[in-house]
C-alpha cells in the first residue's frame, strides 16, 4: 500500500470506534469490509464468518475511493442470522464511543463547544467574564494550564498607560517627537493626517491628496476664489556675504543663455523674486541639478553685504548645498552652541523607560503615572524646525578667504501658497497691521521684539507704509494684475484674535475699491512694491527666534478670551506676543501662450517656525480650499509648465523618480494575472511604464547623420519587408546579457535664444487650433536648420501637446509623425480622431508557457516552435522584430528568466521604428484640461525629430502629429505647441 492510501486510510479511521477495523487492500472490497474478530467465531456485528464472505476471494488491485479497482462491487449479501447478545453489546460500545466524542471538548475551542452557536463568541476566548457563569470557572482552569504548559514561564508584561495618561499633552508631544525620527511632520501635519491621504516622500510625511472628492472644486478654487497648500517642505539656503563675490561665486551655476540669473537688476534690488535652473559649476548645458527661487534682502544705504534666500526642492537640497560650498569656498563648518542634555532628550528620546529609578521597579506589571514633580525627568518640548536632526550636526558654514557664510535654514521658515484670483483678498481679510504700542509700554525694558521696534521713528514709518501698501490689496480685482515676483515686507497682529466664529468666504471689497484712489492702485499695478517696503523683519535671526518663543499658546489665549467682558470680542490692548513679521511673494500665474494668461497666480507667505497652525486656522476659516501633491501637479499641468521632479528628466532628481516609478508601476502590473492585464507587445508599445529618452536622442541623431534616409515625415512609407531588415539589424535577440547603463547624456534644451526660433518654426497655436500671429521668424529650410542641428541635435525639447478632436492623453503616451494619409483624411475629415496601429504579434507568448513547463519540456521543445500560436502561417506584422530567429543556447526561455508577459525584455529594440508611425518622444503629464476644454499633454520630443518632421510637413499641416496611448492602438491628432 502506497504512503497516500496509508494517510487516507488513517483519515477515515481518526473518528471511528476502537472496535471496527479494516484489512488490508488484499481483501476482496479493497479494505473496507470489516474483518471478523472477537471470540466464538464471530465477527463484531454479530454476523457469522461463514456467511460473510466466500472461500479464496480473488486479489484485487488495492483500495479505491467509492469503487473497487477493476469495476467490481462490494457484496450486497443479508446474513442468515444474528447473534442478539454480541450484537447489542457492540452497538452499545459504538453508541458510548459516540457520545464521548461528542461531549469531549478539544484545546482549542476550549468550552465553547458546549454553548449554542448564537452564544459563541470571540471576545470570551479574551475575557472569561462574558461567559456564563456555569462555565467560568472551567475556562479559568483550561486558561491557567494553558499559561503553564511553556516550559518557562512566561514573565507577566507592563501594563500600559491608560488612555487618558497616553492623552495627556506632554505625553502625546513626546510620542510625536519618536515618530518624526524617519519622516519629519510638517506644523500642520495633524491637520492634514486627518482629512488627506498621506505619503512619506523625500524625508518628510505629506498629505497627497483629500479623503472627500474635491477634483472639480479645487480646479474652480484656483480659477475664481483661492486654494491653500503648505509648502514648508521647501529647503531654504541662506547665503551671506560681499555682493560682488556673492554674484562671483553663483555665476558659475548658471548661463545667461537660459534666462536672467541671480544678477538680474530687479531680483537684485530685493523687489521681485527670480527663479533660476542651477547647474552643477561649469558644466552648462549638461547636468542640471534643477530649479530654484530666490529672494535678495533690500540692501542698506551704503552697505554692500547682502542677504540671500535659496528655496529648493528637499531631493536636490544635498547636491546644491555641497555645490555652493565648492564654488563659495565655504569648507570650514560652525559647530552649534553646546546644548544641554535636558533640551537634546525631548526631542530625541523617547519618556524614560521606568525601569530606570527604584520607585519604577516596584511599580513593574502595574499603570505608571506620569508625574512633573521628578526633576529628573524634562518637560516635554515640542519640536519646531528639523527637530530629529542631531544638535551636534553643523548647518553653517563660513569661507576664510571670502567671508561668505552659507546657512541651512531647512524648517526655520514656514511656506504656505495661495492660489487663485482672490487670495489677495483672503489675505487682505485674515490679517490685520500690526498695532502700534501705547507709550508707557513702548518705553518699558521689555524681551519682546516689538516695543523695542516701536521706540525707533524711521522703522515705524516704513512699518506705516506697508500697511498702506497692504491695504490698496483690497482695491484690485485680481491677483493677476500684479507685476510678478513682486515682494512686501509686513508685520501683522496675531490672525487667532479675529478669528471668526464661522467659515465665511472672503470676496472683494467693491466699495472699498471706490474709496482707494485711483493713482496709487495704478501705481501698484503698473510698477510693484516699491523698494523700500520690501524689507521686512523676518530676515534677522533674533527676531524669528524672539517671536517664536514668545509666542502665546492656545491655552492662555482661551483663558484671555474668556476674561473679556463682551464674548466674542477682540482683545484689548493686543498681545505684546502678537506681532509676527511675514514676507508676501507674489507667484507669476500662466507666463507663457496666448490664452488664459495669468491662470494660477497667487501669493506665498513666509512665516517664522511655530506660527503655522496660528495662521493655517484662519486661513482656512476664510473659505479657502486645501491642496496636496496631486494638486500642485495640477496646478503646474493646467499652467503648461514642467513640474519637479516629474519633467526633468535631465537631473538626478528627475532620474531618481523616474526610476521609482517605473518600478511602482511594473509592481501594480505583475500584480495583476496575466489574463486581466494589457499586453502591451501586441499594442506595439515598447516601454509603457518609462521613457528612453537616452536611446530616443541616439536613435534620432543616427538617422539624420545618415543622410534622412528613414524619412516618414514625407509621405513615404516603410514597406514590410524595408522594416523588417531594419529592426532585424536594430533588435538584438532576447538574451541574458547583462546591461551596463552608460551615464545619461540627454540634456533639455533651456536656451531662450534656441527655443524662440523653434517656436516660430511650430506657428504656435491655441488649443483650439486658431493660428497666432508671429512675425520676425526666419523661413525653416536646410540653410537654417543644419547649424540649429550641430548645437542642439542631441537635446529635448518641452512641449505641450492639444488633441483636435476627442481623446484622454495619458501618462507614457507616444508622439508620432503622421504620413502622407493621415494628413490627407485629416484633410478629409477634419473631424476625424485618427488612424489606427496594426496590431503586433507577441513573440515572447511560446516562450512564457515552455517556460511555465517546467526546463525538461522546454527542453525538449524546438525553441523555435511556435505551436502555441495556433496559426503558423501568419506573418509578422510590419516593423515587428522576431526574436525567435535566432537558435542556440542564448535564445532559450531559461536564459531570460526576467520575462515578463506581456512586455518587452531589456533590450529594447528601436524605439523610433517599432511602430508604423515614427517615434518623437513621450507624453510625462497627460489628462483632460478643464482650462483648455480638450485632451492636452505635456512632455518632451527630440528636437532633431520635430524639426525633420516640421521641414518635410506642408505649411498648411506644420505642428500636426499623432498621439497614442500604451494601452490603445487609437492614434489622435494633435496640435504641438512651444511656448516661451
Amino acid at each position: 500500500m502506497s504512503a497516500a492510501k496509508v494517510k487516507m486510510r488513517e483519515k477515515k479511521m481518526r473518528n471511528q470506534p476502537a472496535s471496527v477495523q479494516y484489512t488490508s487492500s488484499s481483501q476482496k472490497n479493497g479494505g473496507d469490509t470489516p474483518v471478523t474478530g472477537g471470540g466464538g467465531g464471530e465477527g463484531p456485528s454479530g454476523v457469522h464468518p461463514n456467511t460473510e464472505m466466500t472461500k479464496n476471494p480473488p486479489q484485487r488491485g488495492g483500495w479505491v475511493r467509492g469503487h473497487q479497482r477493476d469495476g467490481g462491487d462490494y457484496a450486497k449479501e443479508m446474513p442468515k442470522y444474528i447473534t442478539a447478545g454480541a450484537f447489542a453489546r457492540v452497538r452499545a460500545e459504538e453508541v458510548s464511543t459516540m457520545l464521548k466524542a461528542v461531549t469531549k471538548t478539544t484545546g482549542s475551542c476550549h468550552v465553547f463547544g458546549n454553548l449554542p452557536k448564537h452564544m459563541r463568541r470571540r471576545a470570551m476566548s479574551h475575557n472569561t467574564k462574558r461567559l456564563p457563569s456555569r462555565l467560568r470557572d472551567v475556562a479559568n482552569r483550561m486558561r491557567e494550564k494553558s499559561l503553564q504548559a511553556g516550559s518557562k514561564k512566561k514573565k507577566e508584561e507592563a501594563k500600559g498607560r491608560s488612555r487618558k495618561a497616553r492623552r495627556r499633552h506632554g505625553n502625546l508631544l513626546l510620542e510625536f517627537n519618536r515618530r518624526q525620527r524617519k519622516n519629519v511632520w510638517l506644523e500642520t501635519h495633524i491637520w492634514h493626517a486627518k482629512r488627506f491621504h498621506m505619503v512619506k516622500k523625500w524625508g518628510y510625511c505629506l498629505g497627497d491628496r483629500p479623503t472627500y472628492k474635491c477634483y472639480r472644486p479645487s480646479y474652480r478654487a484656483m480659477s475664481s476664489h483661492c486654494l491653500l497648500q503648505d509648502l514648508s517642505y521647501y529647503c531654504c539656503i541662506e547665503l551671506q556675504g560681499e555682493e560682488d563675490k556673492l554674484l562671483a561665486s553663483l555665476s558659475q551655476l548658471t548661463s545667461k543663455e537660459a534666462g536672467p540669473t541671480f544678477a538680474a537688476a530687479l531680483c537684485l534690488s530685493g523687489q521681485r523674486q527670480g527663479s533660476v535652473v542651477v547647474y552643477r559649476a561649469g558644466r552648462y548645458p549638461m547636468q542640471p541639478l534643477g530649479p530654484v527661487t530666490f529672494l535678495w534682502r533690500p540692501c542698506a544705504q551704503g552697505s554692500t553685504h547682502r542677504q540671500l534666500w535659496i528655496w529648493a526642492h528637499p531631493t536636490i537640497k544635498q547636491d546644491l548645498l555641497s555645490e555652493l560650498q565648492t564654488v563659495c569656498q565655504c569648507c570650514e563648518a560652525v559647530l552649534p552652541p553646546a546644548v544641554t542634555p535636558a533640551e537634546v532628550v525631548p526631542a530625541l528620546e523617547p519618556e524614560p523607560e521606568p525601569e530606570k529609578t527604584p520607585e519604577a521597579k516596584q511599580m513593574t506589571g502595574t499603570k505608571r503615572k506620569r508625574t512633573c514633580k521628578d526633576a529628573s525627568e524634562p518637560p516635554a518640548k515640542k519640536i519646531l524646525g528639523d527637530g530629529t536632526r542631531s544638535p551636534t550636526t553643523p548647518v553653517t558654514w563660513k569661507s576664510s578667504s571670502n567671508g561668505i557664510v552659507i546657512s541651512d535654514l531647512t524648517m526655520e521658515i514656514v511656506r504656505y501658497r495661495l492660489i487663485g484670483p482672490q487670495s489677495h483678498s483672503v489675505l487682505a481679510e485674515t490679517m490685520e497691521a500690526a498695532t502700534d504700542c501705547d507709550d508707557m509700554t513702548k518705553f518699558q525694558p521689555s524681551s519682546l521684539w516689538w516695543p523695542e521696534h516701536c521706540r525707533n521713528e524711521s522703522k515705524m514709518n516704513l512699518h506705516q507704509q506697508q500697511a498702506d501698501v497692504f491695504h490698496l490689496l483690497k482695491g484690485i480685482y485680481s491677483t493677476g494684475e500684479l507685476p510678478s515676483g513682486t515682494v512686501l515686507g509686513l508685520t501683522v497682529d496675531d490672525p487667532r484674535l479675529t478669528l471668526p466664529t464661522k467659515k465665511v468666504k472672503a470676496l472683494p471689497c467693491v466699495k472699498q475699491a471706490q474709496e482707494v484712489e485711483e493713482e496709487q492702485r495704478r501705481e501698484l499695478m503698473l510698477r510693484g512694491v516699491p523698494a523700500h517696503c520690501c524689507q521686512s523683519s523676518l530676515w534677522e535671526r533674533s527676531v524669528r527666534d524672539n517671536v517664536t518663543d514668545n509666542k502665546i499658546s492656545e491655552q492662555k489665549l482661551n483663558r484671555m478670551r474668556s476674561e473679556v467682558l463682551v464674548p466674542g470680542s477682540r482683545l484689548s490692548p493686543t498681545p505684546l506676543q502678537g506681532r509676527v513679521p511675514i514676507l508676501l511673494v507674489h507667484q507669476p500665474g500662466k507666463q507663457v501662450g496666448h490664452e488664459m494668461s495669468s491662470w494660477g497666480a497667487g501669493w506665498d507667505l513666509l512665516l517664522p517656525k511655530g506660527w503655522g497652525m496660528a495662521f493655517w486656522v484662519p486661513l482656512v476659516y476664510r473659505g479657502v480650499r486645501i491642496g496636496g501633491l496631486t494638486m500642485s501637479l495640477k496646478h503646474c499641468q493646467n499652467k503648461g509648465a514642467a513640474h519637479f521632479p516629474h519633467d526633468y528628466p535631465d537631473c538626478p532628481a528627475g532620474v531618481l523618480f523616474q526610476e521609482e516609478q517605473e518600478a511602482q508601476l511594473l509592481d501594480k502590473f505583475k500584480r495583476r494575472p496575466p489574463a486581466k492585464r494589457t499586453n502591451y507587445i501586441k499594442h506595439g508599445c515598447l516601454a509603457p511604464f518609462c521613457c528612453p529618452w537616452q536611446q530616443l536622442a541616439e536613435e534620432w541623431e543616427l538617422i539624420l547623420r545618415e543622410g534622412g534616409e528613414e524619412r516618414e515625415g514625407d509621405g513615404r512609407t516603410r514597406t514590410s519587408t524595408e522594416a523588417d531588415v531594419v529592426m532585424e539589424e536594430e533588435a538584438p535577440p532576447c538574451r541574458a546579457v547583462t546591461v551596463t547603463k552608460p551615464p545619461s547624456r540627454v540634456a533639455v534644451l533651456r536656451n531662450r535664444k534656441a527655443l524662440r526660433l523653434l517656436s516660430g518654426w511650430c506657428r504656435p497655436t491655441s488649443s483650439k487650433g486658431e493660428r497666432a500671429r508671429r512675425g520676425g521668424v526666419s523661413p525653416l529650410d536646410r540653410a537654417a536648420m543644419t547649424p540649429f542641428l550641430s548645437a542642439h541635435g542631441t537635446s529635448l525639447v518641452w512641449v505641450r501637446l492639444s488633441l483636435l478632436s476627442k481623446g484622454k492623453p495619458e501618462l507614457h503616451a507616444m508622439v508620432c509623425v503622421p504620413t502622407t494619409e493621415d494628413l490627407k483624411l485629416l484633410d478629409k475629415e477634419p473631424g476625424s480622431s485618427g488612424p489606427q496601429e496594426p496590431p503586433h504579434r507577441d513573440h515572447f507568448k511560446s516562450q512564457n508557457r515552455r517556460r511555465k513547463k517546467g526546463p525538461k519540456t522546454a527542453s525538449a521543445s524546438s525553441p523555435c516552435s511556435d505551436e502555441t500560436e495556433g496559426k503558423e502561417s501568419d506573418p509578422p506584422s510590419a516593423s515587428e522584430p522576431n526574436p525567435t530567429t535566432s537558435e542556440g543556447p542564448e535564445s532559450s526561455p531559461q536564459s531570460s528568466p526576467d520575462l515578463t508577459f506581456g512586455l518587452w525584455p531589456d533590450p529594447l529594440p528601436s524605439v523610433t521604428a517599432h511602430c508604423s508611425r515614427v517615434t518623437l518622444g513621450w507624453v510625462t503629464q497627460g489628462d483632460f484640461s478643464l482650462s483648455a476644454g480638450c485632451g492636452e499633454a505635456l512632455g518632451f520630443v527630440s528636437v532633431a525629430g520635430l524639426l525633420n518632421t516640421l521641414f518635410n510637413q506642408p505649411v498648411g499641416h506644420r505642428g500636426t502629429l499623432l498621439l497614442r496611448n500604451p494601452a490603445s492602438l487609437h492614434y489622435r491628432f494633435a496640435k504641438v505647441n512651444l511656448e516661451v
